[in-house]
């Protein structure tokens, strides 16, 4: 799985990508116009809790992309994690995910 690192990748996606939301999840989706490798990305926030909580709510946001398929061929996504996410199941957030994918045109 190809993860976005550097911080120029992250300002490039946060400042020209389009934001989506649900209960479980928000994402933020960036199109190559070059069709290039799919990358992502996972963020929680630290209001979210501490260090343990905030962990959890990754591999969570992880096992649900795997169970979606990202990264996607000619898409940057980075995914949020919710107060809600960590309480989760995968195939719960897979579920949202799919629909937002669908929405961003992944």
């Amino acid at each position: 799985m190809q993860t976005i690192k550097s911080r120029r990748e992250f300002g490039q996606v946060f400042t020209h990508g389009e934001r989506y939301g649900r209960r479980l999840v928000r994402i933020t989706v960036m199109r190559d116009a070059e069709g290039g490798p799919g990358k992502v990305a996972f963020v929680a926030p630290k209001k979210l809790g501490n260090a343990v909580h905030r962990n959890r709510c990754k591999r969570v946001l992880r096992e649900a992309a795997r169970q979606v398929g990202l990264p996607r061929d000619g898409a940057r996504v980075i995914l949020f994690a919710t107060r809600r996410t960590g309480e989760a199941h995968p195939a719960d957030i897979a579920s949202e995910l799919e629909v937002l994918l669908t929405k961003a045109g992944v």
